[in-house]
């Protein structure tokens, strides 16, 4: 089955040729920003070039957006205020901050507690620039505010408390892949039907390339600048999460930025995780709840999602991949 999906995988990549990005009328159209502290990037094909520039600005405005309103550095964004004021009062937040709160309970629930948007109590602690963790004492007083039953919703004041001190939230675990799917939403309402819209490891991919497909690479998490697999996919969200995007490593121990709500520790038996499912949201969560849960486990909870598929690289680099992609029912063009 490996050998039939490089073979996919090595067809597409040869069918697929960059196309000009400078022709006179229409063509495709690329931007590059760094936003959310990552890399954005919009392609898209566009019949008008100008229309095409305007769409692609408006993504990247919708980017700013986002980060002005979730970001837990800006001290004056609606999650900072969450984490600053939510322990002694009810804070009143917008819809759309509240629903994805609303959200991530969702997926705690549905996890069992695996994806849990309070692992910031304890994530808070790390700095992986800094090569900076907690030590055992101060880890053993930040999980004790972790657990999202802490979170006290009110859906009628559109308020959100916490049920004690010391709670922390942060939506890293899904932020990308909201701001992905609200980009793709953007460029739809523009009559764009061919694009790509990515932050970081989160794609949203509107149709196809005009007749090919998008191939998205997974790289190798041990050796950067090599890819481990290639997907060929149309109209679907991937999110890829690995142990390589912001660690430092002590004593043979690999710290990286994501955490078990259970220890406040990352997990070691996965170096990668990638979900392909059909909206970004739901992809990026399941990649933080496939790393977490392991690969047994993690696998088994794709498999019980309708239209979601995962490729999970494990501690010791070995591919994995669920039921759909084994049995080549392939989310891509083939």
């Amino acid at each position: 089955m490996l050998a039939g999906m490089k073979n996919i995988a090595r067809r597409a990549l040869n069918r697929t040729r960059t196309p000009d990005p400078r022709p006179a009328a229409k063509g495709w159209c690329s931007r590059d920003e760094v936003i959310m502290g990552t890399a954005v990037r919009v392609e898209l094909w566009s019949d008008e070039r100008a229309a095409g520039a305007d769409a692609m600005a408006a993504v990247m405005a919708e980017m700013d957006r986002i980060d002005r309103l979730m970001s837990p550095y800006k001290p004056e964004s609606e999650l900072s205020r969450i984490n600053s004021d939510a322990a002694a009062q009810a804070v009143p937040v917008s819809a759309e901050l509240f629903d994805l709160i609303a959200r991530s309970i969702d997926f705690s629930v549905l996890s069992e507690g695996a994806f849990d948007i309070t692992f910031a109590s304890a994530g808070h602690l790390y700095d992986y620039r800094r090569q900076v963790r907690p030590s055992d004492e101060e880890l053993a007083r930040a999980r004790a505010a972790i657990g999202y039953r802490n979170l006290i919703l009110d859906a009628s004041m559109h308020t959100v408390r916490f049920a004690r001190a010391g709670v922390r939230i942060d939506l890293g675990g899904f932020a990308k892949g909201h701001a992905v799917d609200r980009g793709a939403a953007i460029l739809q309402r523009r009559g764009i039907s061919h694009a790509i819209v990515s932050a970081g490891g989160d794609s949203r991919i509107l149709g196809d390339r005009q007749g090919r497909p998008w191939t998205i690479g997974i790289r190798d998490p041990r050796q950067a600048g090599d890819v481990i697999a290639v997907l060929p996919l149309q109209d679907v969200a991937l999110s890829t999460s690995g142990d390589y995007e912001r660690y430092f490593e002590e004593g043979g121990v690999r710290f990286h930025h994501v955490l078990d709500p259970r220890t406040g520790k990352s997990p070691s038996g996965v170096r990668s995780v990638t979900v392909i499912a059909a909206d970004g949201l739901t992809s990026e969560a399941l990649t933080k709840t496939v790393f977490v849960l392991g690969v047994a486990r993690g696998m088994a909870l794709v498999e019980s999602q309708p239209g979601v598929d995962a490729v999970v690289i494990d501690g010791e680099g070995a591919l994995h991949y669920s039921r759909g992609l084994r049995d080549g029912r392939l989310p891509t063009w083939q």
